[in-house]
């Protein structure tokens, strides 16, 4: 795993393992949501962001979080792994309501989230599984037939697959 690409929904826990995959595998890691967004919440024009993932991926070594299906493309192409958290509603409802207790709203310097709930957030989340899992499947299908697919259901299957990891890269821990 040297190029890897983390896809789910907002609140499946993309960040957080691509920050311990990031720590075990000693591989540079990019929050998409820090390269969209300034710090006044105004995102880049989308040349500019397709632009600087195009580069990004030139890399030998790289971990990439986040979704944006319009340059999904780009990172399918050059990635090796892909990790898809396909996490239930509930699972992603409640990974947004930890983040909000735990960062109290506004958004994180180191990650680049803006924590804004709306309705239309609610609904996208209520609905991704069902819209989302064919889109990501024809894109995978279309632009990363050669990839690695690690597809986790649950965040008991997250942290059993970044534990494997770290006992694979780094013995006896």
């Amino acid at each position: 795993m040297d190029r890897i690409a983390i896809i789910g929904c907002g609140g499946s826990g993309k960040s957080t393992v691509a920050r311990e995959l990031a720590r075990i595998l000693d591989a540079p890691l990019t929050h998409l949501d820090a390269l969209y967004y300034d710090e006044n919440w105004t995102p880049l024009p989308t040349a500019e962001f397709a632009a600087q993932q195009e580069k990004l991926v030139t890399r030998d070594r790289w971990i990439i979080e986040g979704n944006y299906a319009g340059t999904l493309p780009i990172r399918l192409a050059a990635a090796d792994t892909v990790i898809f958290l396909d996490l239930p509603a509930t699972a992603c409802l409640r990974g947004i309501l930890q983040r909000r207790r735990r960062y109290r709203g506004g958004q994180h310097p180191a990650d680049g989230v803006y924590d804004r709930i709306t309705w239309n957030f609610l609904r996208y989340i209520l609905g991704n599984r069902r819209t989302m899992r064919a889109r990501i499947r024809a894109l995978l299908h279309d632009h990363g037939p050669h990839v690695r697919l690690i597809t986790l259901t649950s965040r008991h299957h997250a942290n059993r697959f970044i534990d494997h990891t770290r006992r694979a890269i780094q013995p006896g821990t």
